[in-house]
């Protein structure tokens, strides 16, 4: 499956933790496979309308962290996770990033919490 990352100029979180954030969950969550190639940087910067710097950085905190490895004959290759985490380690690291993102937003803890109750009783409302 193909990467999908969106970056949302007005969301108030940097475009480099927006890009980086949606890598991470892809390769958690199983969307991104083991030595599944990442774009290019040049061409992952194209398409989001970033600096390629901006995309250059995020590979190289995916490659500190062991997510991803480069070569120059493979290019940009997810390693790691070697297995999918359990549901409770996905739903906590979500959840870290989660309050991250409220405290660099500024927003007080209850607030953000509303914020989650709102969410989850949007998922359940009919569609229209």
């Amino acid at each position: 499956m193909p990467l999908r990352v969106v970056v949302d100029a007005d969301s108030g979180i940097p475009p480099w933790r927006q890009v980086h954030d949606q890598i991470v969950r892809a390769i958690t969550t199983g969307s991104l496979a083991r030595e599944a190639r990442l774009p290019p940087i040049r061409q992952l910067s194209r398409d989001l309308g970033l600096a390629s710097g901006t995309v250059a950085r995020v590979y190289r905190e995916l490659e500190a962290a062991g997510w991803v490895t480069t070569a120059r004959a493979r290019g940009t290759v997810v390693t790691g996770p070697a297995e999918r985490p359990d549901p409770g380690t996905l739903l906590r690291s979500a959840a870290a990033e989660y309050a991250r993102h409220s405290r660099e937003l500024g927003v007080a803890p209850d607030e953000a919490v509303d914020a989650v109750r709102v969410a989850l009783a949007s998922l359940d409302a009919p569609l229209r």
